[in-house]
C-alpha cells in the first residue's frame, strides 16, 4: 500500500529568539507575571509538577508562598496526600494533587475534595485517549463544579480541544520533552514543545495553556508565554531543592546530591505499584540547589526582565506584542556563553 508521505519543520525553544523591542519600562517591578487558573489569580506562571522528587507537602507550600504552586504527587496513600491537601487548606492558599484515571481515582479524588482541595490533575503520559475521556466523565458526574480539572499529557491541537471539549478546565501540553523523560525514544512519539504551544494556542476554546516539559532556563520560560502558554510546569529545575522529596546524598567526591527520575521509569514504577511496563523515564542524581526560593528568585527575575524587553508589563500585552525569529545553528551557539575557558582566565 502507498501512501504520501509529508514532513514538516517543527520548533523547540532553541530554534527561535523573541525581538527586542522598544520598552518604556523603567524597572522590572512595572511587569506583573501573574496569571489566572479559573478563580485565581496566581502572582507567578510556575507550577511544580507532580512528581514523588519534586512536589511534596514543603514544596507546595513555598511555592504558594511566592505566588505559584505544586501540584502534589500521586504516588502515595490516599490518606498522605488528603493530609497534606488539609496542611495546605489551613494555610488558606490554593491545592492542588494529582490522581490517575483508572483503579482507585474516584475514591482518591473524594478524599482529595473533602480535604478541600482546589484543583484535581489528572496526571498520565498520554492523555489524549478513550479512558481519559471517560474519567473525565465519570468525574464531572460525581463532582461537577467541586474544584478545578486539569488534564493531560497532550502534543496537537486536536488533543487540547478534545480534552476541553470533553471538560478540562487546564491542560498539559508536552509529550516526551522532559528532561528524563525517554518517551520519544522508547515510541517514537512526540513534539517539540515549542511547537506544541504555538498550535494550542490557536485553539478557539477557552482552556487554559500549561507548557510541561523541556524547560531549562527563565529563557525558555518565556519564549513558552510568548507562545500562548498560561503556565508552565517545572521538574528538574525544582527537583535539586531543599523542599524536593527526598534525602541531600553525598557522593566520594563530598558532591551534594539529590535523586530525580521520571515517573515512567523502572526505579518510579517498581516503587509505587511493584512493577514495570513501558520503561518511558529515568532516574538520576541532581546537584542539590539549596532553598527552591532562590530558584524562584532568578527564574521571576529573568521572566520579568523578558517581557520587559518586549516592552511588556503583563503576559497577555507580552503574547499580543512578542515577535519570534528562527534562528540557524551558528546563532544558536551565539546565543550560549561561548567565550573561551582559557580567555577567560
Amino acid at each position: 500500500m502507498s501512501r504520501e508521505i509529508k514532513f514538516r519543520e517543527c520548533l523547540s525553544y532553541d530554534d527561535v529568539l523573541l525581538v527586542p523591542q522598544y520598552s518604556d519600562i523603567r524597572t522590572r517591578s512595572e511587569v506583573d507575571i501573574g496569571s489566572q487558573m479559573g478563580q485565581t489569580r496566581f502572582a507567578i506562571p510556575i507550577i511544580a509538577s507532580p512528581m514523588d522528587t519534586v512536589s511534596g507537602f514543603a514544596m507546595a507550600s513555598k511555592m504558594q508562598d511566592f505566588g505559584g504552586f505544586a501540584v502534589l504527587h500521586r504516588y502515595c496513600s490516599i490518606e498522605d496526600q488528603a493530609e497534606a491537601v488539609t496542611k495546605l487548606y489551613a494555610k488558606m492558599g490554593p491545592s492542588a494533587a494529582a490522581v490517575g484515571i483508572t483503579g482507585d481515582y474516584l475514591e482518591r479524588i473524594a478524599a482529595l475534595a473533602d480535604a478541600g482541595v482546589d484543583i484535581i490533575c489528572l496526571d498520565v503520559a498520554h492523555g489524549h485517549h478513550i479512558v481519559m475521556r471517560e474519567a473525565i466523565d465519570n468525574i464531572k458526574n460525581m463532582f461537577d463544579g467541586q474544584f478545578h480539572l486539569m488534564a493531560g499529557n497532550i502534543a496537537t491541537i486536536e488533543g487540547f480541544n478534545d480534552l476541553a471539549d470533553w471538560g478540562a478546565d487546564s491542560i498539559r501540553c508536552n509529550i516526551g520533552g522532559g528532561s528524563i523523560c525517554s518517551t520519544r525514544i522508547q515510541t517514537g512519539h512526540g513534539m517539540p514543545g515549542l511547537e506544541t504551544i504555538l498550535h494550542c494556542a490557536q485553539s478557539d476554546r477557552d482552556a487554559i495553556i500549561i507548557a510541561d516539559g523541556g524547560i531549562r532556563n527563565s529563557g525558555d520560560i518565556v519564549k513558552a508565554l510568548a507562545a500562548g502558554a498560561d503556565f508552565v510546569m517545572l521538574g528538574s529545575l525544582l527537583a535539586g531543592t531543599v523542599e524536593a522529596p527526598g534525602e541531600i546524598i553525598r557522593t566520594k567526591d563530598g558532591e551534594k546530591m539529590k535523586t530525580y527520575r521520571g515517573m515512567a521509569s523502572k526505579d518510579a514504577q517498581m516503587d509505587w505499584r511493584g512493577r514495570y511496563s513501558s520503561n518511558e523515564g529515568v532516574s538520576t542524581m541532581v546537584p542539590y540547589a539549596g532553598p527552591v526560593g532562590n530558584i524562584l528568585d532568578d527564574l521571576i527575575g529573568g521572566i520579568k526582565s523578558g517581557l520587559s524587553y518586549s516592552g511588556a508589563r503583563n503576559i497577555r500585552e507580552f503574547q499580543a506584542k512578542s515577535k519570534f525569529i528562527v534562528q540557524t545553528s551558528a546563532s544558536q551557539t551565539e546565543s550560549g556563553t561561548h567565550i573561551s575557558l582559557k580567555a577567560a582566565r
